[in-house]
């Protein structure tokens, strides 16, 4: 089955009581029992909700995983991953990666005496270097949020193998419709939902996806027993939005070439930061590993000037200047005091967080337009 009718097909069957094609939004908490230890496969909706189980199976299948598990955003997930490491263990990380990220494993995770390294990955020979007995996680996101690096997952997946280590993989900027990671060798798929998935900036989730029993066991028991689970009305949403991921990345993908190109030919423009060129530091991995290169940019301004980034981001008129991506409208964000304030500016300015940094999530107006808006603003 291709992707696109498994978004709108899998683990998704007609309601049984009434036919209905959409899967119902079971608001319920508690489900009556026909005896005691007799159910029909639901208890209590922490642990299982059938709108929220039908988008599990649904993700699974799209990431070509067995096990699928939802959150209450994506950094709750993030959340339930590094909670099946014990103190004392190791984690081993991009040095370039989502500021939330960050936070949670420094001002949450270390007090409890977990170990983060932060390392570039765009040689693999930086993971080797750290790796020893205490190391229990590699966490990657490819491509990186925001400066658009691109890490070879099937590289990392070797290393994490041969050293018996976990490798979890933040998909978000690809979505399963570019880049399935459980393929390339990883043990672990998260999700922010919120973005590309739901697709329509109207719900807050985060999702899992793993092949592993074991491991699908263990994210089953934290999520149960920390209860940051997705309500059914946002997992209704969710589903309703996969449904469209095949239609909606081919179009971030279009307009993404279309300005990544007039950006690197614009003079007030530095650099843009985008896999999809040739001259792109691991663009042959991205060609590899990706489908397509998605409609994530970054790029900086000549004079590196913070006033003149200040400026540009709030001249747009269909660029919206809001923190999140991944939605049918354009977004564009400064990192350097939005999204990734949390990571301290020395830390930010050596993977090239600059001041004059401007992301953008492209859209799928029509290309024409986001191109006047973005001339308008740089001129």
């Amino acid at each position: 089955m291709k992707f696109g009718t498994k978004a709108i097909h899998s683990g998704l069957e007609p309601d049984p009581a009434t036919g209905a094609i959409m899967t119902p939004i079971y608001q319920t908490s508690t489900y009556v029992q026909d005896g005691v230890g007799k159910n029909k496969g639901y208890e209590y909706s922490r642990t299982l909700n059938p709108t929220r189980h039908a988008l599990e199976k649904n993700l699974a299948a799209i990431e070509n995983g067995k096990f699928g598990a939802c959150f209450g955003s994506g950094l709750a997930a993030i959340d339930c991953v590094i909670k099946m490491l014990n103190p004392g263990d190791e984690v081993i990380s991009t040095n370039d990666l989502y500021g939330g990220s960050y936070r949670i494993f420094t001002t949450i995770f270390e007090k409890y005496g977990i170990k983060f390294h932060f390392v570039p990955m765009h040689n693999t020979k930086t993971i080797e270097e750290k790796i020893n007995d205490n190391t229990k996680l590699i966490w990657i996101e490819t491509p990186t949020n925001p400066m658009m690096n691109i890490i070879d997952v099937k590289a990392v997946a070797t290393i994490a193998k041969k050293n018996n280590v976990l490798l979890a993989v933040d998909n978000t900027f690809a979505t399963p419709y570019l880049q399935n990671p459980l393929d390339l060798g990883a043990d672990i798929v998260m999700h922010s939902a919120t973005k590309y998935l739901g697709g329509h900036s109207d719900v807050v989730m985060g999702a899992l996806v793993v092949n592993d029993e074991k491991i699908a066991k263990e994210i089953y028991r934290i999520q149960n027993s920390s209860g940051a689970v997705c309500g059914p009305q946002d997992a209704f949403l969710v589903l309703r939005g996969i449904k469209t991921l095949h239609l909606r990345m081919q179009r971030h993908c279009e307009n993404g070439k279309i300005i990544a190109e007039f950006l690197a030919a614009h003079p007030k423009v530095e650099k843009v930061y985008w896999p999809g060129f040739t001259s792109h530091p691991n663009h042959t991995v991205a060609k590899a590993q990706m489908r397509d290169f998605g409609g994530m940019i970054s790029f900086s301004l000549k004079g590196n000037k913070l006033e003149d980034a200040l400026n540009i981001v709030t001249k747009l008129q269909l660029f919206a200047l809001a923190e999140s991506l991944g939605g049918v409208e354009s977004l564009i964000g400064h990192p350097a005091t939005m999204t990734h304030a949390a990571i301290p500016k020395v830390e930010r300015e050596k993977i090239g967080i600059v001041d004059s940094l401007i992301r953008l999530s492209v859209g799928v107006e029509d290309a024409d337009d986001l191109l006047t808006d973005l001339n308008n603003a740089l001129n």
